[in-house]
């Protein structure tokens, strides 16, 4: 017998917030998260904005000698895991640990420390060098300073695949309890890449925005003008529990995870198919999962980056999947507020979807001036809508041909 997966804890930190509460709150109000560059001088580089997270001390989350030991993509994924647990009213002294599993993506890990760290090699010698950068820069330290933290001692790991990491992270946490091998997860992702190698990276590959004299309007998904995305920095964390779980601890349902589709391009390292089959099938795979068809989602919330390819590639796999309904589907990028997270921009995004299924609200695709031809469906351009919404779709297309989608359903249709 197949158990059902549940949602009952979001947890989020974000350039729009330091907490689920307040990051809703500025999606819906159409805030753009993207600034100048506070933490390094990036006067010299292509680009001199990003989406960061500001006003975050750790300390106010965690005391001074763990933040020490840990990068900032882990201290995202530990402050979002903690909203998410805590809503979630988890009691770690009350359950079976083993059966608690830690599943957070990351694309690139702890770069601010390996960064940090390459300075001081040159700089001042190999005996300089942290002996805590291995341990801080490794991808998979989110996933094991949250199970730590929490005393989770069922599987920990990093599912790493580009943007798709933290859907890929939720999809197996979500396979894993359907088959029985855990009652509990806390599965997401987490990113911190805003740095200098990060950002002279992703200008070397002609990916980022060069929107320099307008930051907030840089990230403009499906937008004709659009010229690359905008990095971001935070964490989405997901509380997922078995039907038999939720029914023991009366947890409050937020939403139910039933349906997940991973597929490959094995087109291109950077560009997306451009007819994005793969994203097809992904989709498809997740519909299929899910027992739905098509006319049965109300909402995407799309990859949308605000590339030229990625914009057009995934506008065709939606209307190849949903064809006439593809005009009636309510869509919206939130990557024009939040900017891309990376490896954790599919588990935020994920989690978004689940705000939007309590709240019934759309938040907006911001900076959809003037809509691309090859974009043309309602992407709920530069204002939030109400739309009662029972079944929402996160998709996600990464780096290497990576495709994943979640499909989350409605409280409403639950019945348990």
């Amino acid at each position: 017998m197949t158990n059902r997966v549940f949602v009952t804890g979001v947890g989020m930190i974000t350039p729009l917030g330091l907490d689920t509460a307040k990051t809703w709150s500025n999606l819906i109000n159409g805030i753009s998260g993207a600034d100048y560059i506070k933490s390094f001088d990036a006067e010299n580089f292509e680009t001199k904005f990003a989406a960061e997270v500001t006003d975050f001390e750790p300390t106010d989350f965690m005391v001074k000698k763990s933040a020490r030991h840990m990068d900032r993509f882990a201290q995202f994924a530990l402050i979002a895991a903690q909203e998410a647990t805590w809503q979630a009213n988890f009691h770690p002294e009350k359950e079976d640990l083993t059966k608690v599993t830690t599943i957070i993506g990351s694309a690139v890990g702890g770069l601010l420390t390996l960064s940090e760290q390459f300075r001081t090699l040159t700089e001042r010698g190999a005996n300089r060098v942290s002996p805590f950068l291995i341990p801080k820069m490794l991808s998979d330290m989110a996933a094991s300073q949250v199970s730590m933290a929490l005393g989770a001692k069922g599987v920990n790991y990093s599912p790493v695949s580009s943007c798709s990491s933290g859907a890929e992270a939720i999809g197996q946490a979500w396979s894993m309890i359907q088959r029985g091998e855990a009652t509990m997860a806390i599965a997401g992702g987490a990113e911190a890449p805003i740095s200098p190698i990060g950002i002279a990276g992703f200008n070397a590959c002609q990916a980022l925005s060069k929107r320099n004299d307008d930051p907030q309007s840089a990230s403009r998904p499906f937008d004709l003008n659009r010229d690359g995305f905008v990095m971001g920095e935070g964490s989405g964390i997901l509380f997922l529990e078995s039907e038999s779980s939720a029914i023991r601890r009366n947890s409050e349902v937020l939403a139910e995870l039933i349906g997940y589709g991973a597929s490959s391009d094995a087109f291109h390292v950077t560009q997306p198919d451009p007819e994005g089959h793969g994203a097809t099938r992904a989709i498809n795979l997740a519909l299929d999962s899910s027992g739905l068809k098509p006319k049965d989602i109300d909402y995407v919330n799309a990859h949308g980056t605000s590339t030229k390819l990625n914009d057009q590639a995934e506008t065709k796999a939606i209307k190849s999947v949903f064809n006439k309904h593809a005009y009636s589907l309510a869509i919206s990028s939130t990557k024009s507020m939040t900017g891309h997270l990376l490896g954790a921009g599919a588990a935020l995004e994920a989690a978004i979807s689940v705000v939007v299924l309590g709240k019934g609200i759309i938040p907006p695709t911001i900076n959809l001036d003037t809509m691309d031809p090859e974009c043309d469906l309602d992407y709920t351009a530069t204002t939030a809508k109400k739309l009662r919404v029972e079944v929402a779709m996160s998709n996600a297309l990464g780096f290497g041909g990576h495709n994943s989608s979640l499909i989350l359903r409605s409280n409403n249709k639950i019945q348990i």
